[in-house]
């Protein structure tokens, strides 16, 4: 049963069967067979709110209520009842994350509770139980997602570049929230008023504890929201993965599935630049195409599911690769060590050389074009800068909601730069301009972007429009800064594989010239700069990292 909310065909909550399934009787007695059954009196809580590492329950009999937060003080809000054969739990029972709600017996109940430390077991020892279970906790996440339920409130000016950001960093990392935008929302006035907040505090984020936070730093929202956790000082991993990009989780995937103990540690959020991209159509496998957050937050599901960690919010900014095993310093003070590191940060988009530039950043001046983006400047024209697969998928996909788009590019067209079907479907759009040989000159807008001048480079004739937005995808460079003290880099500062320190080549491809450090997708040197590479280089380097291992000398005890 779902608490009352109107659910429509894309609503997860449609899904009744999927979202809430009921175990057979076999299946059950399966898993029991990992837990213990008990009983417990009505108005016991099995779990709260912000908890981690909670235990997971199946119901024999009685009913288990679901709560979260609502928007009054104290206010708890039914969302559902799991009754015989049916079970607690969503995603952040199989990460190391607060949970976003609260379980409790509403009448005496007998459970099968399953300790958090054998969750996994169960999933891998069952398979057809961990379809079912990883299934339904995907759904409710997504429930939570479409509703904004269970998250938090953000209140500002839906333009902001200090609200998008905060709001980018929630829906990347796939947490429930609602946004309130106090540039056209009289909601948002009265809200203000309600909670004593002044324009000067906004963007604010108002927690299910009803405790605000005035403009948060990003790794201060990221505590408060319970996405990351401390190291413990002498905890040690095999593998340690510094980026979670289409590459780092899938060595992050392949790495834990063979049993060794491995951490992702990602500075801003799951999917990495692949993330960001409205949609990919020829990745293999999905003939419909898949946006790139949607398959990136699969990806960290099964990394996850096969027992991998994955730390957010808190960049790497050092490697000691002096001493072993390694030490990987983050910018909170924080060490990880670990006996072997695969380097997966990948690489950022470049910035245009533009007056004004960095000022309106955020503000109408976009290196993603998702549905968040795409709501900002709908029915407006937009300007996408670049000649690449992200730039075209971007390009395609803004054109279905703004007024039009006009792509710009240095070089004669796209055929050079552009998959076929991307560079077809531009051609035939009549909401889509391909703007050659052309550069951007200025821009204008005090607050936000207003509008954007390019020039011929040939003739140097300007054009000015009235813009909402412009969407920059113009080549990259490597996040390979924290490396300078250990790894040579090449001229553009990837990191060079497959060869040691004197350019004689190794076995391995993607190692380094530091035994137990390798580098994979887009921050390598030489790479093929495509999501279907680069995992394919993250799930070969484990390969390399086992036999890596086999070569160290025994530890002695």
């Amino acid at each position: 049963m779902v608490a009352a909310a109107a659910t429509t065909v894309d609503d997860p909550y449609a899904r009744t069967a999927q979202i809430y399934p009921v175990m057979p009787a076999e299946m059950i007695a399966r898993v029991r067979g990992h837990g213990r059954e008990e009983r417990v009196p009505a108005g016991t809580t099995l779990f709260a709110r912000g908890d981690r590492h909670a235990d997971f329950f199946l119901v024999v009999a009685g009913e288990v209520g679901i709560f979260h937060s609502g928007e009054a003080d104290d206010e708890e809000r039914l969302l559902t009842v799991h009754r015989h054969g049916q079970f607690t739990g969503e995603l952040d029972h199989v990460s190391a994350r607060a949970l976003l709600v609260t379980a409790r017996a509403l009448t005496a109940a007998r459970l099968v509770r399953v300790a958090s430390a054998d969750f996994r077991k169960l999933l891998s020892g069952e398979p057809d139980v961990g379809e079912l279970v990883m299934r339904a906790f995907i759904l409710r996440r997504m429930g939570f997602l479409h509703h904004g339920e269970a998250g938090i409130t953000l209140i500002g000016p839906a333009a902001s570049a200090d609200t998008q950001r905060l709001e980018r960093f929630a829906i990347r990392n796939g947490y429930p929230l609602r946004l309130m935008d106090t540039a056209g929302d009289p909601l948002a006035i009265d809200m203000l008023a309600e909670l004593g907040l002044e324009l000067r505090d906004l963007p604010a984020v108002v927690a299910p504890d009803r405790s605000i936070l005035r403009n948060p730093g990003t790794a201060e929202f990221a505590d408060r929201l319970g996405l990351t956790e401390r190291f413990a000082e002498d905890e040690r991993w095999d593998v340690a993965v510094v980026g979670a990009g289409p590459a780092g989780l899938a060595a992050a995937t392949y790495a834990a599935s063979e049993g060794l103990k491995t951490v992702v540690i990602e500075a801003l959020a799951p999917g990495g630049q692949a993330g960001t991209d409205s949609r990919i159509e020829n990745y293999l496998g999905f003939p419909t195409g898949i946006s790139g957050q949607a398959l990136a937050g699969r990806a960290q599901v099964q990394a996850q599911k096969f027992g991998a960690r994955i730390a957010v919010s808190r960049m790497v900014t050092s490697l000691d690769c002096s001493t072993h095993p390694f030490r990987l310093e983050l910018e909170d003070g924080q060490v990880v060590t670990a006996s072997s590191v695969v380097i997966a940060t990948g690489a950022r988009y470049r910035r245009l050389s533009v007056p004004g530039y960095e000022r309106l950043e955020g503000a109408g001046i976009q290196y993603a074009a998702t549905a968040m983006e795409a709501a900002l400047c709908e029915g407006q024209h937009v300007v996408v800068v670049g000649g690449g697969n992200s730039a075209g998928q971007a390009a395609v996909f803004l054109s279905r909601l703004v007024g039009h788009v006009h792509v710009l590019v240095r070089k004669e067209g796209l055929a050079a730069t552009m998959s076929d079907y991307l560079v077809q479907r531009i051609n035939g759009s009549p909401r889509i301009t391909l703007h050659p040989f052309s550069e951007v000159s200025a821009l204008g807008g005090e607050h936000v972007l207003e509008e954007v001048e390019w020039r011929d480079v040939r003739t140097g004739e300007p054009t000015r429009i009235g813009c909402g937005a412009l969407f920059v995808m113009i080549g990259a460079e490597p996040n390979t800064d924290w490396l300078l003290d250990c790894l040579p880099l090449d001229e553009s500062g990837f990191v060079i594989t497959g060869q040691d320190e004197g350019g004689l080549p190794l076995s391995a491809p993607y190692a380094t010239c530091k035994p137990g450090i390798y580098a994979v997708g887009d921050v390598r040197a030489g790479s093929v700069k495509r999501v279907a590479s680069g995992v394919g280089e993250g799930s070969v380097v484990v390969q390399a990292v086992h036999g890596y291992f086999e070569g160290l000398p025994p530890v002695s005890l």
